[in-house]
């Protein structure tokens, strides 16, 4: 009966939206509308509003990272309409200096959501009353969950006894960090884990 549902919601959001859609697809159970980012603002509030739809709550705004596509992310919107007992996902596909419009006057609770994503991905909000980082600090250089980012990061961060005070120093990997052999000390190895120096005679 959920099938039957979901795809009756599909025709009924693909005739009404009309021009505004770019295309609509099932994934993954749920119904996936892909809007041009002129459109997301309209398109969330028609959603948001009709009767037949009601997707009054906004359970999660997020991007996604394609760096081999020509518009590098897609920022993902999650919908949920108690009346109807449905989800639906809205996509937004951008380049990497292309802003979308934010959605805060249409769901107040994408304010953070959208610090999110401008913070892990560097995608850009217009009409955003605070577009700043939430989880990292604001003196942090680069969007950590782009797949271009290393995965060691640039900096690490101590706090300095001494001097009393949080310290970023550029990132150190000792060497023997970086060679895996993956054997343990029962398989041979000539080295002593930390830990494990009763493994070996002296």
């Amino acid at each position: 009966m959920r099938e039957f549902a979901t795809e009756d919601l599909a025709d009924y959001v693909a005739e009404t939206l009309g021009d505004s859609l770019a295309e609509h697809q099932m994934a993954y159970g749920e119904l996936t509308l892909v809007v041009a980012p002129a459109d997301i603002v309209q398109v969330l509030t028609f959603l948001r509003d009709d009767p037949q739809t009601q997707f009054v709550n906004l359970t999660d705004i997020c991007g996604v990272d394609y760096p081999e596509r020509e518009k590098r992310f897609d920022v993902v919107y999650h919908l949920l309409s108690p009346r109807q007992n449905q989800r639906i996902r809205v996509k937004v596909r951008v380049g990497e200096d292309d802003p979308v419009p934010s959605v805060c006057d249409v769901f107040a609770g994408s304010d953070w959501f959208e610090r999110e994503a401008y913070d892990f991905y560097g995608i850009l909000f217009t009409g955003h009353p605070d577009l700043r980082r939430i989880l990292t600090d604001y003196g942090f250089e680069g969007h950590p969950l782009r797949k271009d980012f290393p995965l060691t990061g640039f900096v690490e961060v101590r706090y300095d006894e001494q001097r009393k005070q949080v310290v970023y120093e550029p990132v150190e990997l000792r060497q023997e960090f970086r060679n895996f052999d993956f054997l343990s000390p029962w398989e041979g190895t000539d080295y002593v884990l930390p830990g494990d120096e009763k493994a070996k005679p002296n």
